[in-house]
């Protein structure tokens, strides 16, 4: 049902055919890696300093590029949707892509947490300080999220899923 929702829509907008144009795969493709180099550039560099890594750079200057990184997330989530829809038993069955729907949901937790409860304490650091224990642990669970995302993203390629994978369907 799920599949042949997707399967219509991506036929009714015309993103089948063009992903399987000459072009288009290889576009998306590239896309979706400049929208994952902009997540992981900004927000992974925010996560690494508030591990402690360069303290001498700014936390508020490196909050700034976050804007970038939300950019680069619509860029991965408007070109992962052109490729789930072109090709959803690739994806749909695939445990690779199932594992790391549960990464990107666990990043999104994350990061609500991180913004609800301990960047107001972040903001209040000085230039060269440590990051309280709690965004700390945050950020450690943030960067293991998203190497999850680029790890089970590489290997949703080399799974060709059987249909009894799946334990939703």
């Amino acid at each position: 049902m799920i599949e042949s929702a997707l399967l219509g829509f991506s036929h009714g907008t015309g993103i089948h055919g063009f992903m399987n144009s000459a072009w288009g795969w290889p576009l998306v493709e590239s896309l979706h890696f400049l929208g994952l180099s902009l997540l992981i550039g900004t927000i992974g560099v925010f996560d690494l300093r508030m591990l402690g890594i360069a303290k001498g750079v700014s936390m508020a200057a490196l909050h700034k590029l976050v804007p970038y990184g939300v950019g680069g997330y619509v860029l991965n989530v408007t070109t992962g949707t052109m490729f789930v829809s072109s090709e959803p038993g690739e994806y749909l069955y695939n445990p690779a892509f199932q594992t790391k729907m549960l990464f990107m949901a666990g990043a999104g937790i994350n990061m609500l947490v991180f913004y609800r409860t301990t960047m107001a304490s972040v903001r209040t650091v000085n230039d060269g300080g440590d990051a309280p224990s709690r965004a700390k642990l945050i950020a450690g669970i943030s960067l293991a999220c998203w190497l999850g995302v680029i790890t089970c993203g590489r290997l949703i390629t080399y799974y060709r899923p059987p249909y009894h994978w799946c334990f939703w369907c």
